[in-house]
């Protein structure tokens, strides 16, 4: 954490200091995903004892953390679970699975859905692929932008404005050779997302597993997610890449339809930065 509790909980007529507390907690363990225990997290946060144990009861009693059987808290599914429902009145992933699933038949790969928060991706929910051998990723884990097919499919139809923030922030973290390490080439690609309608992932953070991911749009043309076949380079060879992407692309739309997107009536929003 950058910021120590003393320099954030300042006094202010605004300010709930336990809320505020119970915030940075939260945020604290997004980096522990096997969990901290409450001396952990005082010595961390440098919050006393007694009000870390408050907090973290507090919060494991309404389940937005889980306890393990040596007493370390880590968050739970139910933030990305309202997440979820954040994108619309419609319940977006009982939408999505049915035709999730038609997408593994097809493609016999593992299908992934997911979205953005801040400046990374995340998994939501998944279907796993028909061969012995599959792929398969938790729900809640981070995706690196600058590698993941599906942040590259959702952040090619942000608006401009949208776009610069999050990719000012993006470290562009090399995982090997194919990853992509600078804002301009990552702006290409982008823009070859947009020409395509779908994106990629060419082992670009995992040797030898591709990736074909396209948007999901919600009634006014926004790409709120983006759903992605993931499998090894043979069974999603280069050669194929278009042929899948398109296939993506027709369940992605499937999708947004659901969601109310008409492509003929609500293109993709671009706005200027």
């Amino acid at each position: 954490m950058s910021n120590h509790p003393q320099e954030t909980f300042k006094d202010s007529r605004y300010k709930v200091p336990n809320l505020e507390r119970a915030l940075v907690i939260m945020e604290h363990l997004l980096d522990f995903p096997k969990g901290r225990s409450i001396t952990e997290l005082t010595d961390d946060l440098e919050l006393s004892k007694n009000s870390v144990f408050r907090i973290t009861m507090t919060l494991l009693n309404h389940g937005f953390l889980v306890r393990d059987a040596q007493k370390r808290f880590s968050l739970s599914k139910k933030l990305l679970l309202m997440g979820c429902r954040s994108f619309g009145e419609t319940r977006f992933i009982e939408f999505a699975m049915d035709i999730m699933r038609e997408c593994r038949d097809e493609i016999k790969e593992s299908i992934f859905i997911g979205s953005m928060i801040e400046h990374e991706g995340v998994v939501i929910e998944q279907v796993l692929g028909l061969h012995p051998f599959k792929f398969t990723i938790d729900p809640g884990l981070r995706l690196p932008i600058n590698c993941a097919a599906p942040c590259k499919a959702i952040l090619a139809y942000l608006p401009e404005n949208e776009q610069k923030l999050i990719l000012d922030e993006a470290p562009f973290e090399r995982f090997n050779e194919n990853t992509i390490t600078s804002r301009r080439a990552y702006k290409k690609e982008l823009e070859t997302v947009r020409e395509l309608g779908y994106a990629l992932d060419r082992a670009e953070q995992i040797h030898g597993a591709h990736c074909i991911g396209a948007p999901v749009f919600d009634q006014y043309g926004y790409p709120i997610a983006a759903i992605w076949a993931t499998g090894p380079s043979d069974r999603l060879p280069a050669v194929r890449f278009d042929e899948f992407g398109q296939i993506m692309r027709r369940y992605a739309d499937m999708i947004s339809v659901r969601m109310g997107h008409n492509a003929m009536d609500a293109a993709p929003i671009v706005e200027e930065g």
